[in-house]
């Protein structure tokens, strides 16, 4: 597959999840009341779908493969640091707004989980 479909089909999925978060946050939110309880459910069930979305359709690997699980979760958690350093450390050091950081993250973090989804996540096996 070239790397532009693999971008592509990238972006539908993150799109996808995206909606799928906002959609269901939103949703949870009216259901149980409580901004923690349906952030937790929705970002986890997101989780779950963009890995399968990415695994099955973007990167053509099974699921069923827990250290690929493993490093996907890892990209989760640099993810989290990576948005957290642009909109609690830079936004604010450098005296820019809430919706330009934001911005920046929405920009950023999906080129840098390409990146670590493309050369680590889903990477090519060596055979010998």
């Amino acid at each position: 597959m070239t790397d532009t479909r693999r971008i592509f089909r990238f972006a539908v999925v993150g799109t996808g999840v995206a909606v799928y978060y906002f959609l269901t946050y939103l949703g949870l939110l009216r259901l149980v009341g409580s901004p923690w309880i349906a952030n937790a459910l929705a970002f986890g069930t997101a989780i779950l779908i963009q890995y399968i979305g990415q695994s099955v359709w973007t990167f053509g690997k099974p699921v069923m493969a827990p250290a690929q699980f493993g490093r996907f979760l890892c990209m989760i958690g640099i993810g989290l640091v990576v948005s957290s350093t642009i909109t609690g450390v830079l936004g604010p050091r450098f005296g820019l707004s809430q919706p330009v950081t934001a911005g920046l993250v929405v920009i950023v973090l999906p080129v840098i989980n390409f990146v670590i989804l493309r050369l680590w996540v889903y990477r090519e096996e060596k055979s010998l």
